[in-house]
């Protein structure tokens, strides 16, 4: 199951971490690395979703691409993280939060696997809307201007990007709660 369509797709994310990065090296207007890099991280962020879909809808789903998954989301949101605090269109204390609760909740989990209590930190629907949070901020701080004149990307990003970090700090509590009974039944 390593290299399936599906799988494929997961990989493409991690793949598209120097193309982001890259983009704003590139001897063009910003505006046109603004969109160019927005462009490439909706269509990445997309494969999120549909290599899920082919997965189960294929019959594909395997450990593996259980595994992938979530690393190469992590790696997409945390590379995109750095670049807009490099751009200054995000605050370094927002990419601390984000990038140390992806730290501590990935450790967690794995953890709490290896204590076979893995389903008590299971994906929860606060680290799914975090998440859809997220994937919106992120693409609006990319782009960085008026989207169909009206609607400034750079605003409505900045306030995405803080309820996001709020909602990472939510989630990560959510999960310790969780995780305490399990730690506790053990340390005895």
């Amino acid at each position: 199951m390593f290299w399936t369509l599906p799988t494929i797709m997961t990989w493409t994310r991690i793949v598209a971490i120097p193309l982001i990065v890259g983009v704003f090296y590139l001897p063009v207007s910003e505006s046109m690395r603004n969109l160019v890099a927005t462009v490439l991280f909706i269509v990445f962020a997309a494969t999120d979703w549909l290599d899920g879909f082919l997965a189960r809808r294929l019959n594909q789903t395997s450990a593996f691409g259980a595994f992938l998954d979530p690393v190469a989301d992590k790696f997409l949101v945390c590379a995109s993280l750095l670049v807009l605090v490099h751009l200054n269109r995000a605050d370094v204390f927002v990419a601390l939060i984000i990038i140390g609760r992806e730290i501590a909740i990935s450790a967690l989990r794995e953890w709490m696997a290896q204590i076979g209590a893995g389903k008590s930190v299971a994906v929860h629907m606060i680290g799914k809307v975090k998440t859809v949070v997220q994937m919106v901020a992120i693409p609006f701080l990319l782009f960085n201007g008026l989207l169909f004149g009206a609607i400034d990307t750079g605003a409505w990003g900045q306030w995405l990007i803080w309820i996001s970090a709020v909602l990472t700090v939510w989630s990560m509590i959510y999960y310790l709660q969780k995780a305490i009974p399990e730690i506790r039944a053990r340390a005895k």
